[in-house]
C-alpha cells in the first residue's frame, strides 16, 4: 500500500486514494469539513467513511453497483460517497430540484441499488418508486422531523458497523464515480469516470493555486455539480484542506454570511452567484475581500463583471472551464498570471487544440474552433450511451463542443457552444459576442443571444435580456442597446428581436437553457403574428 496514494499491489480503491494523504501527513484530528454545526476531522470522516460502506454493504450493495445520492451538502453526503467507493460501489450525485419524472429516469438509467435521501425529499422518492420496475432500497441521510420512521435513517444504521472497513481493491479501469450531465441541451447522460483518474485531481488547485493543509474551501455551488464535486470532494481531500458545507439552496446572502462566518482561503462560485452578491450590496464585506482565491466557472465571466468584483472586494475572480466529462477544469488563470475577458490557459495535466469544422487544427491566434481536450481526469464515456460517447470521445481526446479563440498570448476566449453558432446572412457569429456587448450596459442584468426563424425562415437574432430594473422602460432601453451594438458591431451582428424576461431559464447549475429559450422566443413571434392577423 502506498501511504501518499491509497494503492496498493493489484488494485486500488478510490476511498482509500482520497484519504490516504491526510493520514499520511498526520491529519486525523485536523478539520476535514466545516457544517452549520458540527466539526469532522480526518479521523473521524474515514471512520463514518467506514462505517457508512458497512451499511451500504449490508443492504447488498456489491462493488460497481451505483449508489443515488439526493442529499444537500452535508456530512453526510461525504459519509455515503465515500462509503460507498469503500466497498467498491458507484456513488452518483443527483440535481437537488430535480421532478419525479428525473428521478425515474435516473433510477431506471443507473439500475442503482440504493438511494440516500434527505427527509425532505421523500415524497418525491416514494411519488418516483411507483414508476419504477426495480426500486432500490431507500436510506434517509437524518431522522425526519416528525419522526415518521417510514425508512430506515443512516446515523441509526452506522451505529450497527464498525468503524474499520476493509477496501474493495479495483482495477484502475474499473468505476469510481458517475456524474450526470445537466441537461443543458436536452436529457441528461452519465459521464463515467474511473478509478484512475482519482489520483489527478489536485493536479492544479495544489501545484499551481498552492492549496493545502490550513486552506478553508466553500462552493456556493452544490455538491452535485462538478465544479463544486472536483474540487471540494474530490482535490480537497486529496491536499488536506477542509470543507465549509452550507445546506439549503445559495442565495447571495446566505453564501455571503458563510463566508463572513467561516473565513474561507478559497471560493468558487458561478458569475451568476458573483453578480447577485454585487447586486444586493453585499460584495464589500470585509469578509470577502478577506479571500485569498476567488475561481468562476460554469458559464462565461464577463470582464465587466470582474472588474466590478474587483473594484468592491480588492480581490480578482480567476476564470476557468471544465465540464462534467472532464470532472476538472482544463483552462483557467493564476494570481500571477490572469487575463480578465479570458478563460485562461491549459491546466497543468491537461492538453487542448482547436479544430475548425473541416477537422483541421486552428493554428493561427485569432482562428475560431471546437476545443478538444485530454487530461487525465477524462471520463470513459456515457453510461450505455455507445454514439453520444463516439461522438464525443475519440483517441483519448473530449470534444467539448465549445468555439474559442486563441489569442497571441496563449490565452483562449470562449466564443460560444458550437451547437449555439449561428449563421446570419451567410456569416457565422458568436452569441458570446453580443452577449459580453450587451452585458456592458447598466440596464442590462443578464443577456443572451439565441436564433429563430422568421416568418420566411430565414434564422435571425434574438437578444434575450433581464432589465435590472424590471418594471423600467423597455422600449427606451432597447433603443439604446440597438445604437451600443450598432456601434460597435458588425451589422449583420446586431439583433433585432429583443425579448424581456423575469429571470433566464437555467439548470439548476446556472447555465441558461438556450433550447428553451428558443422556444421561448417562437412561442412570443408566433403570438405577435397571430395578434397581427386578428
Amino acid at each position: 500500500m502506498s501511504a501518499r496514494d491509497g494503492t496498493a499491489q493489484g488494485g486500488m480503491n478510490a476511498a482509500d486514494v482520497l484519504l490516504a494523504p491526510a493520514r499520511a501527513l498526520g491529519l486525523a484530528d485536523r478539520a476535514a469539513l466545516l457544517s452549520e454545526d458540527r466539526e469532522i476531522t480526518y479521523g473521524a470522516l474515514e471512520a463514518a467513511a467506514c462505517q457508512a460502506g458497512g451499511v451500504l454493504r449490508s443492504l447488498g450493495v456489491a462493488a460497481q453497483d451505483r449508489v443515488l445520492l439526493l442529499v444537500d451538502d452535508s456530512p453526510e453526503f461525504f459519509f455515503v460517497y465515500l462509503g460507498a467507493m469503500k466497498i467498491g460501489a458507484v456513488p452518483v450525485a443527483l440535481n437537488l430540484r430535480l421532478t419525479r419524472e428525473d428521478l425515474v429516469y435516473f433510477i431506471t438509467d443507473s439500475a442503482c441499488r440504493a438511494l440516500v435521501a434527505d427527509p425532505q425529499f421523500l415524497p418525491l422518492v416514494e411519488a418516483a418508486l411507483r414508476d419504477c420496475e426495480a426500486p432500490p432500497r431507500v436510506i434517509l441521510s437524518f431522522d425526519p422531523p416528525d419522526g415518521a420512521g417510514v425508512a430506515p435513517v443512516l446515523a441509526d444504521l452506522m451505529q450497527t458497523q464498525e468503524s474499520k472497513l476493509d477496501s474493495t481493491l479495483l482495477r484502475p479501469d474499473d468505476m469510481a464515480l458517475w456524474m450526470y450531465t445537466s441537461g443543458t441541451t436536452g436529457v441528461p447522460k452519465a459521464a463515467v469516470h474511473l478509478q484512475k483518474s482519482i489520483p489527478t485531481v489536485e493536479r492544479y488547485l495544489g501545484p499551481l493555486h498552492g492549496v493545502g493543509p490550513g486552506d478553508r474551501i466553500f462552493s456556493a455551488s452544490k455538491l452535485f455539480f462538478a465544479f463544486s464535486l472536483g474540487h471540494c470532494l474530490l482535490a480537497a481531500l486529496r491536499l488536506g484542506a477542509t470543507t465549509v458545507l452550507h445546506r439549503g439552496w445559495p442565495a447571495a446572502g446566505a453564501v455571503t454570511a458563510t463566508i463572513e462566518r467561516t473565513r474561507p482561503s478559497v471560493v468558487f462560485c458561478v458569475p451568476t452567484m458573483y453578480r447577485n452578491i454585487l447586486a444586493e450590496g453585499l460584495a464589500r464585506n470585509r469578509a470577502l475581500g478577506a479571500v485569498r482565491l476567488y475561481v468562476a466557472a460554469g458559464e462565461r465571466l464577463p470582464e465587466p463583471l470582474f472588474r466590478q468584483w474587483q473594484a468592491a472586494t480588492g480581490r480578482p475572480i480567476l476564470e476557468g472551464i471544465g465540464s462534467t466529462e472532464t470532472l476538472m477544469m482544463f483552462l483557467g488563470n493564476g494570481l500571477d498570471d490572469c487575463h480578465p475577458g479570458a478563460t485562461g490557459k491549459p491546466l497543468p495535466g491537461a492538453e487542448v487544440r482547436l479544430l475548425t469544422r473541416e477537422g483541421a487544427e486552428a493554428a493561427d491566434p485569432g482562428q475560431p474552433g471546437v476545443l478538444h481536450v485530454r487530461c487525465p481526469s477524462l471520463a470513459a464515456g456515457y453510461w450505455r450511451q455507445e454514439e453520444k460517447t463516439a461522438a464525443a470521445f475519440c483517441d483519448g481526446w473530449y470534444d467539448t463542443g465549445d468555439v474559442f479563440q486563441r489569442d497571441a498570448a496563449g490565452c483562449y476566449h470562449h466564443q460560444g457552444r458550437a451547437d449555439d453558432m449561428l449563421k446570419i446572412s451567410g456569416q457565422w457569429v458568436s452569441p458570446a459576442e453580443i452577449e459580453e456587448e450587451a452585458l456592458k450596459h447598466p440596464g442590462v442584468a443578464e443577456a443572451a443571444v439565441v436564433g429563430a426563424a422568421n416568418a420566411d425562415g430565414l434564422e435571425r437574432l434574438a437578444l434575450c435580456l433581464v432589465a435590472n430594473d424590471r418594471d423600467g422602460d423597455h422600449d427606451a432601453l432597447k433603443a439604446e442597446l440597438t445604437e451600443t451594438l450598432i456601434s460597435r458591431l458588425s451589422v449583420y451582428k446586431c439583433p433585432r428581436r429583443f425579448v424581456f424576461l423575469d429571470e433566464m431559464p437555467q439548470t439548476a447549475t446556472g447555465k441558461v437553457q438556450r433550447f428553451r429559450l428558443r422556444g421561448i422566443v417562437v412561442d412570443r413571434l408566433r403570438a405577435e403574428q397571430e395578434s397581427a392577423t386578428t
